[in-house]
């Protein structure tokens, strides 16, 4: 256990560089904040690197933390690293994962297109892992998966499942080599989503919040399903839409 005590410490700053996405993708970190989710972070304990904690926090004595560097700060220190109105004190930086080769046995696909949100990506990957998505992959133009909203959002659901940055494209190329039906969500050439039978087998591409999946992946679907809407909305929220659909798809 070692200690800092000023902001202008390279290693603080360092740290406080893992706000910006380009610094976090050069370092391969990210960094949770709350006990809630670092708790959720040390339970994959190969995920954490090291945890920061205030002066005076006290680690929870059922944590595992064997093995982890911890460095004790000041509250001036946490307050500079955190995102948060009221920072609880204690932060992890973690590890950002590879998962490339999850795409080869994964069954419970789902497959993000441009989704910007960060509260809808971060509630699209909770959704997710609770429905038994087995692999989320994000493709270009969706936010950041390591933005700390998107990382709150989840509610630490970003540490349960594996989640690939890729080629949308790609990657439904490879799901159907495997011969798993990929279903896009659009009323272009679409049907509702009850004409097709749940299976154990699939993978679902959800869209950007206003433009919905881009025309080039959508011809790449085996079928386009929608939501009908019996009410005035004209539209249900991405992550709403995610959920029905998953948890249709996926049956008993």
């Amino acid at each position: 256990m070692k200690q800092i005590d000023s902001v202008k410490n390279p290693q603080v700053k360092a740290w406080k560089k893992l706000h910006n996405k380009k610094d976090r993708d050069k370092q391969g970190l990210f960094m949770v904040e709350g006990f809630h989710l670092v708790e959720e972070a040390i339970k994959n304990k190969d995920c954490v690197k090291e945890l920061i904690i205030r002066e005076s926090i006290e680690v929870p004595a059922q944590w595992n933390i064997d093995g982890i560097e911890i460095t004790v700060v000041n509250e001036a220190i946490i307050k500079l690293l955190s995102d948060t109105e009221t920072p609880q004190g204690i932060i992890a930086v973690c590890f950002q994962t590879k998962h490339a080769e999850i795409i080869h046995t994964a069954q419970k696909v789902l497959l993000l297109d441009a989704v910007q949100d960060p509260g809808n990506l971060g509630t699209i990957i909770r959704t997710a892992d609770a429905a038994g998505v087995e692999a989320i992959i994000v493709g270009e133009g969706s936010v950041d998966v390591y933005n700390p909203k998107v990382v709150r959002s989840t509610q630490g659901a970003i540490f349960h499942l594996p989640i690939v940055k890729g080629d949308l494209l790609e990657m439904i190329s490879l799901l159907k080599e495997r011969e798993i039906a990929v279903y896009g969500t659009s009323l272009q050439n679409g049907k509702v989503y009850t004409c097709v039978k749940p299976s154990n087998e699939f993978a679902l591409v959800v869209g950007n919040e206003g433009n919905g999946v881009s025309e080039k992946v959508l011809e790449q679907t085996d079928q386009n399903l929608y939501i009908p809407i019996y009410g005035k909305s004209e539209s249900l929220n991405v992550a709403i839409a995610s959920g029905i659909l998953l948890y249709y798809l996926r049956g008993m």
